[in-house]
């Protein structure tokens, strides 16, 4: 028997009775699970892990560079943002086209390599590049994964990746994109109408959010357009999210979600097949 405020419940009873409660729900539907980070957690292991598969593959220039970025590599061609297809050669040697003769062929996203638009988020130029975005995401992620639970939250961020990814497709083919930010952009968005929803004050989020897009036009080098595309994302996914009403909160989310994917596949598949 379990001892109970008055008197006992037998330990079936007791069972039955959990299996049978509703769980939980964050304010915004989602598993309260999203306290514990674990999804967090899993996006910086992915993105070290990420670093070090550079590592292995070109050494330490993938992870050490003479200024802010280490300089660009294999490793962010073979999976960074990018139109053309290329060939990676012995020696680390990079040719523009499918040449298999000369080595291993990696589309582009103009010959459907759509792979990209996952994969560069998780790619950085070098080891500072990479401690910065994880800064951010840990400070972002933590809080915003517990307000929206794990499911929602790993959603919304990838969407924001793949989302600032699109946009650097579409205004710079001809440039490498990779790196976390597409998406730590979204999610500078995603928290401000997530305080918004709650009641709370958001104005201290908008000096952030303004500094960093003018830190993107000041730096020479870093991709505009794609922080630019993480932001309208996750402005577009966060108001979904935020705002959707409670008796239909789930299939409203979720069509935010599905539609915000389309929409974006759906540009990229159409852009490419016109270059």
């Amino acid at each position: 028997m379990i001892p109970a405020s008055v008197g006992h419940h037998c330990p079936d009873c007791v069972a039955e009775g959990r299996r049978t409660q509703r769980p939980a729900l964050t304010h915004f539907g989602g598993s309260q699970l999203g306290m514990h980070g674990y999804v967090t957690k899993a996006l910086i292991g992915l993105n070290a892990l990420a670093l070090i598969a550079g590592a292995l593959l070109v050494g330490m220039p993938a992870i050490f560079g003479g200024g802010l970025f280490s300089p660009l590599t294999e490793w962010q061609f073979i999976g960074g943002v990018l139109g053309e297809t290329i060939t990676v050669g012995p020696q680390h040697a990079v040719y523009a086209g499918a040449l298999p003769e000369y080595g291993s062929v990696w589309p582009g996203l103009d010959d459907g390599g759509y792979y990209r638009l996952f994969t560069a988020m998780f790619i950085h130029y070098g080891i500072i590049h990479f401690a910065m975005n994880m800064w951010a995401l840990w400070v972002l992620g933590r809080p915003l994964e517990a307000a929206l639970g794990p499911v929602r939250f790993a959603a919304a961020y990838l969407l924001c990746g793949i989302g600032g990814n699109v946009a650097g497709y579409i205004f710079s083919a001809n440039g490498v994109g990779a790196g976390a930010s597409t998406a730590i952009y979204g999610l500078f968005a995603i928290y401000f109408f997530v305080l918004k929803r709650l009641g709370r004050d958001a104005s201290a989020i908008i000096p952030v959010i303004v500094v960093n897009v003018a830190i993107s036009f000041a730096i020479p080098g870093i991709g505009i357009a794609g922080h630019l595309g993480g932001l309208v994302t996750g402005a577009i996914v966060g108001a979904g999210l935020a705002y959707a009403p409670k008796e239909h909160r789930t299939l409203v989310q979720t069509a935010v979600l599905v539609l915000t994917f389309l929409g974006l596949m759906g540009v990229t598949v159409a852009l490419s097949l016109t270059r």
